[in-house]
């Protein structure tokens, strides 16, 4: 039972046995980040991972293409993964701290897991999500750092739209 439990539980995306993995599954997040920036939109990435690695969904925010508010980058991950049996063990990766909204999401569907790309432009509701049992890593990536300062200082009336400002 032991042994049959311990095959069946996720994938340690991060700490000193597997952060390559963390940040293999940012990659994908910051690939979408950069195609919301390329169509004008905000850069903001998520993916959504399973239980066992495999990658269920991933989108950016398209506030501005859509003119859908609600659109943000881990809701169309969320979207574009389609309906889960259990969200128990899956993981949301994304290229900035989620906001309420998103880490609403989060807390509600159960995802056990958010690895952050950065928290430094924007601090959302990662520690609220721990204080709730939900693992959170934050990577402190420069890449993802770097395309919302350039973001925030070339488009400040956009940005400060997009978290509510």
């Amino acid at each position: 039972m032991g042994q049959a439990r311990a095959r069946a539980e996720p994938p340690e995306p991060t700490g000193t046995r597997a952060p390559a993995q963390a940040r293999a599954w940012l990659a994908s997040a910051l690939a979408e980040a950069r195609a919301g920036l390329a169509e004008g939109g905000v850069p903001i990435g998520a993916a959504l991972y399973g239980a066992d690695g495999t990658l269920l969904g991933r989108g950016h925010n398209r506030r501005v293409q859509d003119g859908d508010p609600s659109m943000h980058a881990e809701t169309a991950a969320f979207r574009n993964a389609g309906r889960q049996r259990s969200y128990r063990g899956t993981t949301m990766v994304t290229t900035l701290s989620p906001c309420w909204y998103c880490s609403g999401l989060v807390r509600q569907f159960g995802i056990s897991r958010v690895v952050i790309g950065e928290a430094a432009t924007f601090h959302g509701g990662h520690d609220w999500l721990a204080e709730h049992g939900v693992e959170i890593v934050v990577l402190d990536d420069p890449d993802c750092t770097a395309l919302m300062r350039d973001f925030i200082k070339n488009h400040p009336t956009l940005w400060n739209e997009d978290i509510g400002d």
